[in-house]
């Protein structure tokens, strides 16, 4: 089973906990992982691209000039794709990006998600992450001292407002709570940092 080490949020290493195998210790299957993000990709697309065909340009309906001896080519319509402000060929549309998987492979993907940072040692476990008051240059600090790296992902048992707000405008981190990960935003990660107390609860969910 996976062991890492219990940090304070001072980055004192204060313990060790053990991270449970059917969630933390599995294969890694990278065909689900690139599924689900796919699907996560897809679902966030707004689909609202729109542009006119030729039928929907305003004008076009009388024929541009005579149809012999102009030495050109000949046109029956100025809303053609090839004429300036003339419809365009295949316009997009609006439309939904929007598809399911089924639960069994999105559980797949987290918990192989899960289980890469735990090999990759990017899994920082702290006693317990609070804070009195919404104050972004403590949190700052706090990132600092787990030796935090890149984007993080912050998890907590439960929301924490503080926590939230605190932070928001931080550029690359990301607060989250236990019963609600996505396998998308533990990969975008580079750094993984959970509330010690938040482990049971991802434990009993996912595994």
């Amino acid at each position: 089973m996976p062991e890492v080490k219990v940090h304070d949020m001072k980055g004192k290493v204060i313990g060790e906990v053990t991270l449970s195998e059917a969630v933390f210790g599995i294969e890694p299957n990278a065909k689900a992982v690139h599924a689900v993000v796919k699907n996560h990709l897809a679902n966030k697309r707004q689909g609202t691209q729109s542009a006119l065909t030729r039928a929907e340009v305003r004008g076009g309906g009388a024929k541009p000039y005579r149809q012999k001896g102009t030495g050109r080519a000949r046109q029956g319509s100025t809303s053609v794709p090839h004429y300036t402000h003339g419809g365009v060929a295949f316009a997009p549309k609006p439309r939904s990006y929007r598809y399911s998987l089924n639960k069994k492979l999105k559980r797949l993907a987290l918990k192989s998600a899960l289980s890469l940072k735990a090999n990759n040692d990017s899994i920082i476990v702290v006693d317990s992450i609070k804070l009195k008051s919404i104050k972004t240059k403590d949190f700052v600090k706090f990132l600092d001292a787990v030796g935090a790296e890149g984007k993080a992902l912050v998890v907590t048992p439960e929301i924490s407002n503080n926590i939230v707000m605190s932070a928001r405008n931080i550029p690359g981190v990301k607060t989250t709570f236990a019963t609600i990960l996505n396998t998308y935003d533990i990969m975008d990660a580079k750094t993984f940092i959970v509330d010690k107390a938040a482990l049971p609860v991802i434990e009993e969910v996912y595994a």
